[in-house]
């Protein structure tokens, strides 16, 4: 009985005595660990500003592209910009300061015009006469139509737009149907439009693409009625009318004047 007591004690004794050593190995377990963490910790933190490093480099690699971007751009606008102002330039002197062409000889079988049937007295006093425009004087001297187009077609020349306007607007009263009249409505238009009286120009173009659709002024006509549309700031109809002039009237000086223009208002479009 005794012994197992003392063998009791001694289990006991031996069991404190290893406390403190089991004590110490878990805690130099618990520094390792956390050593280990804290190495851990610090590979993570480099990898970081490793990241953060190449990202300071590609930023500013993508700065300086930016930069050599915004400067080529800004080049390119300044280009665009002066073609844009030379083609312009040029349109409007093309425009401005076409020579009128010749006359076109009177056909050999076109009749003149038959004189108006003589009325009763009492319809010449009911009647009103007709309104003359411009210099009524020079148009009674004219004589006939080959003459009376010509007065118009020398102011037209001269310069003289409103003059110009008024006898071809007197020219088509008297002669509506005559040999020179498509011609009178497209130098009527080119009178309004000279004077940037666009919405004028435009309706006496369209005036003559419907009476004359086949008539040899009608890709001109056509092409008018789109630089009035233009003129008139209606940019987006004026370039359907225009690449209308290039489809219906391809390798004519209208087409490649149209072809200019369109050119023109994309190069305009772009640097806005």
């Amino acid at each position: 009985m005794r012994i197992g007591i003392k063998l009791m004690l001694v289990v006991a004794a031996a069991l404190v005595a290893a406390a403190p050593a089991h004590a110490q190995r878990q805690s130099l377990a618990d520094r390792v660990g956390a050593l280990e963490q804290q190495m851990y910790n610090n590979s993570a933190n480099q990898d970081l500003l490793n990241q953060i490093n190449q990202l300071r480099q590609q930023v500013t690699s993508l700065q300086a592209s930016i930069e050599q971007l915004q400067h080529d751009n800004a080049q390119l606008k300044q280009s665009a910009q002066d073609q844009y102002l030379d083609l312009d330039s040029r349109l409007n002197r093309l425009e401005g300061g076409n020579a009128a062409p010749a006359l076109p000889p009177v056909p050999a079988s076109a009749p003149k015009a038959a004189p108006a049937p003589a009325k009763p007295a009492a319809a010449a006093t009911s009647e009103r006469p007709p309104s003359v425009h411009g210099d009524a004087g020079s148009l009674a001297a004219s004589g006939d139509e080959r003459t009376t187009y010509n007065v118009a077609f020398d102011s037209l020349k001269a310069g003289k737009y409103d003059d110009s306007a008024q006898l071809f607007l007197s020219f088509l009263q008297l002669y509506p149907n005559g040999v020179y009249a498509p011609n009178a409505l497209y130098w009527l238009g080119e009178s309004y439009y000279a004077t940037r009286n666009f919405p004028m120009a435009e309706t006496q173009f369209r005036e003559l693409l419907s009476r004359y659709p086949t008539h040899d002024k009608a890709a001109g006509g056509l092409l008018k009625v789109g630089l009035s549309q233009y003129g008139e700031g209606k940019v987006d109809q004026a370039q359907q009318t225009l690449e209308t002039v290039v489809a219906q009237y391809p390798g004519s000086d209208a087409a490649r004047t149209a072809q200019d223009r369109l050119q023109s208002i994309r190069l305009g479009k772009q640097i806005r």
